[in-house]
């Protein structure tokens, strides 16, 4: 008994002690979140499209509209250093899906013909008229391919950037699985402040910290977090506080996780049907695999006006490794359109 007693107080003690460090992090959080509100307003507007709203960024004049379609948890800072160029001879306009960046979590299953409806209204209540030239990357690839199926008279164009091979993600597997607990489990974190915390030593210059997180929270030590700050350093360096402001959002985690967790069904509803006239580029990366790569090529094909450019010197991220290659696709597109009208 002697022994029990000693034994509770310490547990009580510790569970005291775990309860007061988890309220600790979530005011931590709260107080987080309310400066980067202040601080870091969404950087285009909100438009309202029934069920919420959507963040766009618009920017130029001209026609036609040249739409961006982010990776599947990126959001509208990946085409920074491609849309300013491209709002210089026409209007543009990017956007955060739902529960992405600085959108609204909509109610609606992640389902990919709920995107397409997602996207075509916000077009709508912005007054974004067609045609549309659809500039996509990866995951955003499959939202054009079915935007273009089922709304093909109000494309003009599309250039796919390193699309996502449907055939690798058609079925649930171990990598999705390990994706949706992770993006569940960052959601938690975020809400007690720790991912807040994590990321505000590392930019501070703190390395060993962020990386005993991140190994304790996910098992993949400190790789995953160095890829991402890897990717962010080939941006402006102004944006990087805000999306390190999305980084500490529990929303955006809980977003990765739906779209991760739909993302076999979405696959499989997108046909593989012709795509007629339709100007197509689609650029694979230079480290595409033997089956991306092969879908690359059967996609290009699905168009008579459809070709394949492989990109030197870039990874996944074309739009970051090789904007100009990007700038100059929608170039061509637009030269190709002066030179041949499409049928209205």
């Amino acid at each position: 008994m002697g022994g029990l007693g000693l034994t509770l107080p310490v547990l009580l003690g510790l569970v005291i002690f775990v309860l007061l460090l988890i309220l600790t992090g979530v005011l931590y959080q709260y107080a987080g979140a309310t400066a980067d509100a202040r601080r870091y307003p969404s950087p285009g507007v909100m438009i309202d499209i029934g069920t919420g709203s959507l963040n766009a960024v618009i920017l130029g004049a001209g026609s036609p509209v040249v739409v961006f379609e982010a990776g599947i948890a990126s959001t509208t800072l990946s085409w920074q250093l491609v849309q300013p160029e491209i709002g210089t001879f026409s209007q543009t306009v990017s956007y955060d899906r739902a529960w992405l960046g600085w959108s609204d979590p909509l109610p609606e299953p992640r389902h990919i013909w709920t995107q397409v409806e997602e996207l075509r209204r916000m077009l709508a209540r912005a007054a974004l008229g067609s045609p549309r030239v659809l500039v996509a990357h990866s995951y955003g690839g499959l939202i054009a391919q079915a935007y273009a199926l089922r709304y093909p008279q109000e494309l003009a164009g599309m250039v796919l950037v390193d699309p996502a091979a449907a055939a690798q993600w058609t079925k649930p597997s171990k990598t999705l699985r390990l994706g949706v607990s992770l993006s569940r489990r960052g959601a938690f974190l975020a809400r007690i402040g720790l991912v807040r915390f994590a990321l505000n030593r590392l930019t501070s210059g703190s390395r060993t910290l962020p990386k005993l997180i991140a190994r304790a929270s996910s098992g993949q030590g400190g790789g995953l977090i160095e890829r991402l700050v890897g990717q962010v350093q080939k941006l402006p360096r102004e944006v990087w506080p805000l999306i390190q402001s999305r980084w500490c959002d529990p929303k955006c985690f809980e977003g990765m996780a739906r779209y991760l967790e739909a993302l076999p069904e979405n696959a499989a509803s997108v046909p593989a049907s012709p795509l007629g006239d339709l100007p197509l580029i689609v650029l694979s990366s230079e480290t595409a695999s033997a089956i991306e790569r092969q879908e690359h090529e059967e996609l290009a094909r699905r168009s008579t006006r459809g070709r394949l450019e492989i990109v030197s010197g870039s990874g996944h991220w074309i739009q970051l490794d090789r904007p100009d290659v990007v700038i100059q696709a929608i170039r061509e597109l637009f030269t190709f359109m002066h030179v041949h009208t499409r049928p209205s």
